[in-house]
């Protein structure tokens, strides 16, 4: 797709996944690929059960990249299922299979089937911090405000609006 960066990554399918197809973007501009899951028996998920989802693939990313196991919002928005770590993240030095962490937030048991779309995974550029320690660190207007000190309405933020 013109302007998307594109990275080839090394994958192994697994055995307990030979019939599933690899991840797939399910459309041209779909930043995430889908994760199956490949599993022999289908699971049932109780409400608020978390389970590790196995997906039949090993991956070797390149030094600088992780891959983001993010949730499919369908599946959260209908079932209440996501993913419970959400973003996981996948190091380019692991090797192992990816695996999935779902947990069922919704009310109803939900039924995982084999090769159904559980997640999807997004490849990422990161960096790495060098800490300087430093006595003190440069004011900014929102200062230590965290945690809903900037609010929730459109464009004004806690605390600046003009009082009459």
């Amino acid at each position: 797709m013109k302007g998307v960066e594109s990275i080839e990554i090394e994958i192994v399918r697994l055995g307990h996944a030979r019939d599933l197809p690899l991840p797939d973007y399910a459309s041209t501009a779909a930043a995430g690929a889908d994760l199956l899951a490949a599993i022999d028996q289908p699971i049932e998920l109780a409400s608020l059960e978390r389970r590790i989802v196995p997906t039949g693939i090993s991956i070797a990313l390149p030094v600088g990249f992780e891959a983001q196991v993010r949730p499919r919002s369908g599946l959260a928005a209908k079932h209440g299922v996501t993913v419970a770590n959400a973003p996981g993240t996948i190091d380019a030095d692991y090797r192992g299979e990816v695996g999935v962490i779902l947990v069922n937030l919704g009310k109803e048991p939900f039924r995982i089937e084999r090769g159904m779309r559980i997640a999807q995974m997004v490849i990422a550029r990161h960096a790495r911090a060098a800490w300087r320690e430093v006595a003190s660190l440069d004011e900014t207007a929102r200062g230590a405000g965290g945690f809903g000190s900037t609010g929730v309405g459109a464009g004004v933020a806690a605390g600046s609006a003009k009082r009459a």
